[in-house]
């Protein structure tokens, strides 16, 4: 594994970040709080002509290398200690090139954004030169005016517009005729005026280049970002301006942050997940063993059956938590969307009610999904609930199946997608709609708009996490006043892939020829309710409180029909790295893991197929039998 990659992972970028970052035209770094590199992307490398490894590690000032005390770094610096974001443009003498440098400041060291401006400044300095407005625009060349994807403006010193190049169409949809001859405040966005003001006053006064950036309006009325070079030219009493869309720039980088929050969120949740799921394991494991003893106290019984069913709607709050961090276990099967859709419907209408109207559009010739069928009737009756919420009066819900080949420029324009070929499971409603700065935020935990008590904001983080973690996509559309459509794309199934089979109900099994359990947890509380589920199951029980102490029961002779371990514990050794120890203490031994984290340390792919059987906490008493007489007659 590079350099590049461990530095990669290590700050937690997933996928979905990578996809962003090496889809972004501009180079990108981020350089921790003793200024070295700790994540460099491709246009970055090629900017600096040194690949990422060469760079991560090393001091700032070693990429620049520029004279008069190093602007850069000085500026940088500067910038950390007042906390606020900077933009310069100075020549680095080891490139041979001006590079331009948009820098922020966090808790963790500084994120900066570079590009390449050297031919723009070879532009300016052209304009610089002009001696006239004529001149200068002879000396512009005609080609590279009439096709460039920026606005140039020539303005004079009272700010009335003199030219405007013919890319004036495509970013504000005016033709050049159309602004000539007008002030140019007509066209800035209004709380941008004082700013573009005050720049051109500092132009004057100094006749410097200055790189700032302000926002004009289109002609649909919509604000247009802009970051804009000017020059003053005393000779032709003109301002010279290269203005540059960053509309893209801004939509990747808020991309780009709203990625890496909803993966910060993850991790949190994720570990919140974890520490209730041995809360609940021991409530709920208690309240499955004193229920058992109540016998004929029917109040008593009415009580216990309470307390257990809110402590099994907390286990599924954690469990919705664990989707959203996409840390929770899947069983992915072949599946028949079409059929899935159906088997739900009687539910549906139950559910939403008389006022609302169910169609169905379901493709005759659907491929089957890979996905686990569980998880996607949840989020399709989740999809529905949120329906009906925004159709307060009624209104028609459209579900919709469809076969869908993702491309290289759908792609380009959804950077958390994959190429390939996918189901589309889609939910519409006629509902309220949303707007967007609303949908931006409807997948983060909690995030709901609903009025207080109606709802936890996990039902859409849900969704968003079991297809990210299917290896899928998600997209949603709102209009307010026209309603939303959320569409779930999961991948096509391959031909050798395992069927969904509908699981047959069993009675409680038992122990057989007082078969003996090691079982290993941490948590002195969930192993005292493990060991009293275990022996009223009829088994013989030896614990441990750490995995050093299981392999001293092991290395001593002691015998046992199945190790039961948790994941995750303290000491340095995980359930994963107790088991294998086991095995090779003693070949063949059957190992059955339990955990509230699923993806924990040690867990990889070679470790899930080694060993299998994994029973995620909170879990009740007929499970556990299940799940372990599955591992010992498996």
């Amino acid at each position: 594994m590079s350099l590049w990659r461990q530095k990669h992972e290590a700050m937690g970028y997933d996928r979905e970040v990578e996809a962003i970052l090496a889809s972004i035209p501009d180079g990108f770094a981020a350089v921790d709080n003793d200024w070295r590199f700790t994540h460099v992307n491709r246009a970055a490398e090629r900017i600096w002509r040194r690949k990422a490894d060469d760079l991560i590690g090393r001091a700032i000032a070693d990429a620049f290398k520029v004279d008069s005390g190093n602007v850069f770094y000085a500026s940088y610096r500067a910038s950390k200690a007042a906390g606020a974001p900077i933009a310069l443009t100075a020549f680095s003498d080891m490139l041979g090139i001006w590079l331009e440098a948009r820098g922020y400041p966090h808790a963790g060291g500084y994120t900066i954004f570079l590009r390449d401006v050297t031919d723009e400044r070879r532009t300016h300095r052209a304009l610089m030169e002009s001696e006239h407005k004529l001149a200068a625009a002879q000396r512009i060349n005609q080609r590279i005016f009439e096709t460039t994807l920026d606005l140039i403006l020539v303005v004079d010193r009272k700010g009335d517009i003199i030219l405007v190049s013919p890319s004036s169409l495509a970013l504000l949809g005016y033709r050049p005729e159309e602004m000539i001859g007008r002030s140019a405040r007509g066209f800035l966005y209004p709380d941008d005026l004082d700013r573009t003001r005050n720049e051109m006053r500092l132009a004057r006064r100094g006749r410097l280049m200055r790189n700032f950036e302000s926002r004009y309006v289109h002609k649909d009325g919509r604000p247009v970002p802009l970051a804009w070079t000017g020059i003053w030219s005393d000779a032709e009493q003109q301002h010279f301006f290269i203005g540059r869309d960053m509309s893209e720039r801004n939509a990747a980088e808020e991309r780009l942050r709203r990625a890496q929050r909803l993966e910060a969120i993850g991790q949190l949740t994720g570990g919140i997940a974890h520490d209730f799921n041995n809360l609940l394991t021991v409530v709920i494991g208690n309240l499955d063993l004193l229920h058992g003893r109540l016998g004929a106290d029917a109040k008593a019984a009415a009580f216990a059956e309470t307390a257990l069913n809110a402590a099994l709607r907390g286990a599924a709050l954690t469990h919705q938590l664990l989707a959203f961090a996409r840390r929770q276990p899947l069983d992915a099967k072949v599946i028949d969307i079409n059929a899935r859709v159906a088997a739900v419907m009687a539910l549906l209408q139950r559910t939403l009610g008389e006022q609302i109207e169910i169609a169905t559009a379901l493709a005759p010739d659907l491929w089957t999904a890979l996905a686990d069928p569980t998880q996607l009737e949840s989020a399709l009756v989740n999809l529905a609930i949120n329906a009906r919420d925004a159709m307060p009066g009624g209104g028609r819900l459209l579900i919709e199946t469809e076969n869908k080949q993702i491309d290289e420029n759908y792609v380009a324009k959804n950077f958390d997608a994959a190429p390939g070929d996918y189901v589309m499971l889609s939910v519409s409603d006629t509902g309220t709609g949303m707007p967007a700065e609303i949908v931006a935020r409807v997948f983060e935990p909690f995030f709901t708009t609903k009025p207080a008590g109606e709802g936890t904001g996990l039902g859409l983080s849900m969704v968003y996490g079991f297809v990210k973690q299917s290896q899928g996509h998600v997209q949603i559309y709102s209009e307010v006043g026209h309603g939303t459509s959320v569409r779930l794309y999961l991948p096509r199934a391959h031909k050798d892939a395992d069927a969904a089979v509908e699981p047959s109900p069993t009675a409680l099994p038992m122990a057989r020829a007082n078969e003996r359990i090691l079982a290993v947890e941490d948590n002195p509380d969930v192993r005292k309710v493990v060991v009293a589920q275990l022996d009223e199951l009829g088994y013989r029980v030896i614990e441990a409180a750490n995995g050093e102490a299981a392999i001293e029961i092991i290395e001593n002779g002691e015998a046992f029909d199945l190790l039961f371990t948790d994941v995750v514990m303290p000491g340095g050794m995980n359930g994963y790295d107790l088991a294998r120890a086991a095995r090779r203490l003693r070949p063949g031994i059957k190992v059955l893991l339990t955990s509230g984290f699923p993806k924990a340390p040690g867990h990889s792919a070679s470790g899930a197929d080694e060993f299998r059987h994994l029973l995620i906490k909170p879990y009740r008493r007929a499970e556990l039998a299940a799940k372990i007489r599955a591992v010992l007659d498996g």
